[in-house]
């Protein structure tokens, strides 16, 4: 019996023609495909490293030439390298998943007013409570971006916007109102000085023992990877998202949680870094189109780069001061912001 199975198989095979088992062509395509995608990403990992290491080496103090050269580099430059890693990549990734919730490529948190809630938020626990520590600033911090962030998605859906241009005009407006009302507080409690240097934005004061919060937002880096694809869904409208069976409102509260977290964090830690998550996921899906999956690591990277580039500028362009990363970013995000605006309008 086995010697006529045996028989039936090589006869079996000797049918097949020679090559017909495997397809190499296409199994070599495929490879060539994966190394096309992989080798700019690469280039993009060691550019990123590159813009790191200089950050690390880079300030007014000569690491080299001082007995405590080493203990300074650990206390300062390191957290400080860090904290641009994380706070460069977590607000690209918050822009992006800002706008695939409202289906608005203008749209950050910025430019919805979630960074100004945070600032009142941080402004009023400073008040109300005694000398309060930083994480609970950052309770206050995050409390107050989640209702902002909230207010300003209830007003998109009870509101009818014919151009999706009004959406950021709407969300700047109501950051300029809550931004007002933090300044006539601090003007009230005398507290201008500290309010101004919360949203100045600058890495100047982040040492080792002050950014180990960034953390958080690391993790929530890695929850918007896994959960990426439902952001996606949940992009493609209400209706749609519910008919395939996604809990459309268990996703929203999800962002809107992740982006209150983020921003709540980095408001205390760092301060505003404006236009950030608006100008990174553009950008990125300027030159590799809409692929959210794809693009993921992209934005990561380049929102790295950017602040990095930033700060790096900030560092050395009237050294031995410095100019805070958020003036630079608010010049080249307005820049951009601009570009974009036009860019739509020709292609309407």
């Amino acid at each position: 019996m086995s010697a006529t199975i045996d028989d039936e198989a090589a006869v079996e095979r000797a049918s097949v023609p020679l090559g017909a088992e495997k397809d190499p062509p296409s199994e070599l395509a495929e490879r060539k495909s994966l190394w096309s995608q992989a080798w700019p990403l690469l280039i993009g990992v060691v550019i990123t490293g590159g813009l790191v290491y200089l950050s690390l080496h880079i300030g007014v103090f000569d690491i080299a030439g001082h007995e405590d050269g080493q203990e300074m580099f650990f206390i300062t430059r390191v957290p400080r390298t860090i904290a641009l890693v994380l706070a460069g990549a977590a607000m690209a990734m918050c822009g992006l998943v800002m706008q695939l919730m409202t289906q608005n490529r203008f749209v950050e948190p910025s430019t919805t007013g979630t960074t100004e809630w945070a600032g009142l938020g941080l402004l009023l626990t400073m008040i109300l409570l005694p000398n309060p520590s930083i994480f609970v600033r950052m309770v206050g911090a995050i409390i107050f971006a989640f209702i902002g962030t909230v207010v300003f998605f209830l007003f998109l859906r009870r509101v009818t916007l014919k151009s999706s241009l009004i959406v950021p005009l709407i969300g700047i407006m109501l950051g300029a109102v809550i931004g007002s009302v933090s300044t006539f507080l601090a003007l009230q409690t005398d507290m201008l000085q500290q309010l101004g240097i919360w949203f100045a934005g600058s890495f100047t004061g982040v040492v080792r023992g002050r950014y180990e919060l960034l953390w958080i937002v690391a993790i929530v880096t890695v929850l918007v990877f896994i959960i990426a694809d439902r952001f996606t869904v949940a992009g493609l409208g209400k209706e749609v998202a519910t008919n395939v069976g996604l809990n459309y409102n268990a996703v929203i509260f999800t962002g809107v949680s992740m982006v209150a977290i983020v921003s709540g964090v980095v408001t205390v830690v760092i301060g505003a870094l404006p236009f950030l998550g608006l100008i990174v996921p553009n950008i990125v899906s300027l030159f590799r189109g809409d692929n959210l999956r794809s693009n993921l690591p992209w934005v990561c990277l380049v929102g790295i780069c950017i602040v990095t580039v930033c700060d790096i500028i900030g560092r050395t362009i009237i050294m031995p001061f410095e100019i805070p990363v958020s003036l630079i970013l608010g010049v080249l995000g307005a820049t951009v912001f601009v570009i974009l605006l036009v860019r739509r309008r020709r292609h309407v």
